[in-house]
């Protein structure tokens, strides 16, 4: 269906906890800190909210059946209101906030909250994305994440006959910005500063993958409130429209398309800058929280995304055009890399480029910001999701 411009929502308010091992507090009490921080920041209260949109990593993650009714009704306020869950793994938060974001533009809702969680440390993680696959003919080849994106990952590395000491210097040089970063954001899980030469050292995960080029696992929760024009207007005087969105799957099997030309990130991409009238991606956009679980991905997306042209990545890195006094300052916040409560993680990418573009985004603030984007990946490596954010 073609749409030629993107119906007025704008978010008017965002919360996030503190993400990292939190054995001090359970699951429920992690989403009502996220939603009470997002209504605060709001200034508006459960009352106000007409529905809720939840979502964590498949059930298996969470070790119950159905998780929203563990933790979605009372710390969401959902009593007698309508509440839908998503599921789609890594991408689940980007998932989310599309939803609620259809929800205000259908004129169904004029609020709506989404909300995102995941408790990492009380299931086992690594064994359920073990699953995500299939185990019979693919759970050789990549057990759970790190292994199939290794594969991706010397599939990039070797794709356009780049050195493979410079992809490598390239991936730890985005690690150490990231990491950098992360020390200025008081949400972030890891805080720790490093050296590219603490990357190339650390321990192989999975070839050519190292400990510093990987995401932790976290607890965490996030909140993000989305409402229709005439709402937001009378709710905030610097809500953060939303510009643009795009959405796009491909293929289960990981054999049968190309992950470095990856066409579901090119297409949500695209899709969603035609939206907001953007033609130039590196010169239009002040700021992008882009998806990145591993070091060597958040290369291959500034090449999806038309931040630069194919091949171009590593010379993007070393120009410095990236970082947080570049050009085109990605993943301000320390990204994925530092913060990844799985079911959270793509709505925490939409809550930080909507801090962004409306000011709140504290020591890691980029000046001036007026257009972000947001995106989530998830799925076996098949889904990408993008929104674009404005002032």
């Amino acid at each position: 269906m073609e749409v030629s411009e993107t119906p007025k929502v704008a978010i008017v308010g965002t919360g996030q906890t503190e993400h990292g091992k939190r054995q001090d507090v359970s699951f429920p009490e992690l989403v009502y800190t996220a939603v009470r921080r997002a209504l605060n920041d709001a200034g508006l209260t459960l009352d106000e909210i007409d529905a809720v949109v939840t979502g964590s990593m498949p059930a298996p993650m969470e070790g119950v059946n159905a998780p929203h009714l563990y933790w979605g009704s009372d710390p969401t306020g959902a009593v007698m209101k309508p509440m839908i869950r998503i599921a789609t793994c890594g991408s689940t938060g980007i998932s989310i906030a599309h939803s609620a974001f259809y929800h205000v533009a259908s004129g169904l809702f004029d609020v709506v909250l989404a909300v995102g969680a995941e408790k990492q440390y009380e299931g086992e993680p690594q064994g359920t994305m073990r699953t995500v696959r299939d185990i019979a003919f693919l759970g050789p080849f990549a057990a759970g994440a790190p292994g199939t994106f290794a594969i991706q990952s010397n599939e990039y590395m070797h794709r356009y006959g780049q050195k493979e000491e410079e992809v490598r210097m390239a991936a730890a040089e985005v690690s150490v910005r990231n990491h950098t970063d992360a020390l200025d954001n008081p949400y972030a899980h890891i805080r720790i500063k490093i050296t590219v030469d603490d990357v190339l050292k650390s321990r192989i995960v999975c070839y050519p993958v190292r400990l510093l080029d990987v995401c932790p696992s976290s607890d965490g929760a996030c909140a993000v409130i989305f409402a229709s024009e005439n709402k937001a207007r009378k709710i905030s005087d610097t809500p953060a429209w939303v510009k643009g969105l795009g959405y796009s799957g491909e293929e289960y099997w990981p054999g049968d398309s190309d992950k470095v030309i990856w066409q579901s990130a090119i297409g949500a991409a695209r899709t969603a800058y035609k939206l907001a009238g953007i033609k130039n991606p590196r010169k239009e956009l002040d700021v992008a929280e882009v998806y990145n679980p591993f070091t060597f991905q958040e290369l291959l997306y500034y090449e999806c995304f038309d931040f630069c042209g194919k091949g171009e990545a590593l010379k993007l890195v070393k120009d410095g055009v990236v970082m947080r006094s570049g050009e085109l300052p990605c993943d301000p916040s320390g990204g994925v890399l530092c913060t990844n409560p799985i079911g959270a993680t793509a709505l925490v990418r939409v809550a930080e480029a909507a801090m962004q573009v409306t000011g709140k985004a504290g020591k890691h603030q980029i000046p001036d910001a007026e257009t972000a984007l947001a995106h989530g990946m998830g799925g076996p490596e098949q889904l990408n999701g993008v929104m674009i954010l404005g002032r």
